[in-house]
């Protein structure tokens, strides 16, 4: 980043040094000087700007200009033919024309160009989206303070690149700097789980300068970022993945992720689990799975802190994850508990 700021600042100076000595237009070496530095802050800027706009934008405007002064040059073709009374009526009209149909062409070239489908032209255009659409695979911030993507990485079930935006630290880096130390401690959890993933050897980690100014929120910027790339966003966070679905963007879910790995239990499977605490209802009571999926058992209620044996009798899918719901049997919890208890005997006396 530095370097690209000093090449720029290079590059006004020596404007500047050319326009002092060469002195265009018979200018004042200081005025020729001051005026050059202006143009050249203006280009800077120009450049700065474009970085932000798509490829497809960008060919888009090309052609665009180029048709626009195609037909600025027939449209003056035809005026000068017609227009033979004024000598300075037609240099006026060319020049118009010009800078109408190129301004023109410009816009709606630019606003046009991402129906372009740059994949059908082959060559380094189809090969370049088909591989960052294929590798690439941008973090939010959601899905790196929450840590289980760094297992997921180690893993190897994700390959390609790991993008991670350059405005994605900078929110990092705001959390981490909190004055709230419950948001402190997450940024802070979110900057060392960066550091884990950059230490894989396996994995290519890639931080990208891309920003969009005009965007404020950092989802959206995602989002943007997703179309400019044609990649997938990794994330947890469940508004970020519906508006993505909205705006084309695929999107991998961590916690779909975990929902799906979670075991598959049907209605009248029999199941072990510990009752940590009571239900809501007077007879429940509530155990957890190792994945933390939630067990509500009726007539459980007076075994709590033990461990037994129940009938599931249905699933719940939630947006949150997945909800058991079982029944104790006492007949079954009996011959349960009573090698349950010849166990932790033998146990014990070893």
């Amino acid at each position: 980043m530095f370097d690209l700021i000093l090449i720029r600042v290079l590059f006004v100076l020596s404007l500047g040094l050319c326009a002092w000595f060469l002195q265009p237009f018979q200018l004042d070496p200081k005025v020729a000087s001051a005026v050059t530095v202006a143009f050249g802050c203006v280009v800077v800027a120009f450049e700065v700007r474009l970085k932000e706009v798509s490829l497809k934008r960008l060919i888009g405007a090309a052609i665009g200009s180029l048709l626009g002064i195609l037909g600025a040059f027939l449209i003056s073709f035809v005026l000068r033919q017609a227009i033979t009374d004024s000598t300075t009526t037609i240099p006026f009209i060319q020049v118009a024309t010009l800078l109408l149909m190129g301004y023109v062409g410009l816009i709606v070239g630019a606003n046009k160009g991402d129906l372009l489908n740059l994949s059908a032209l082959g060559g380094v255009f189809g090969e370049a989206k088909s591989q960052k659409g294929s590798s690439f695979k941008i973090l939010d911030t959601s899905v790196i303070i929450d840590g289980r993507i760094a297992d997921v990485l180690e893993t190897g079930f994700l390959d390609g690149v790991m993008v991670i935006p350059q405005f994605v630290l900078r929110e990092l880096q705001q959390v981490a700097d909190s004055s709230d130390s419950l948001k402190r401690n997450r940024g802070r959890r979110g900057l060392d789980i960066l550091q884990r993933v950059q230490k894989m050897p396996n994995l290519d980690i890639k931080i990208v300068e891309d920003d969009f100014a005009q965007v404020k929120e950092v989802d959206l910027k995602l989002i943007e970022l997703a179309k400019m790339y044609d990649c997938k966003i990794v994330t947890n966070d469940f508004n970020l993945n519906k508006v993505a679905q909205l705006h084309g963007v695929q999107v991998l879910n961590i916690n779909e992720l975990a929902n799906s790995m979670r075991p598959v239990v049907l209605p009248g499977e029999i199941m072990r689990v510990f009752i940590l605490k009571e239900g809501k209802e007077s007879s429940q009571g509530v155990a957890y799975l190792d994945d933390g999926t939630m067990v509500v058992v009726d007539n459980a209620r007076r075994m709590i802190s033990k461990t037994i044996d129940i009938a599931v009798t249905s699933v719940l899918q939630t947006t949150a994850g997945k909800m058991i719901f079982g029944r104790f049997d006492d007949r079954t919890h009996a011959v349960h508990d009573a090698k349950g208890s010849g166990k932790e005997a033998l146990s014990a006396g070893a």
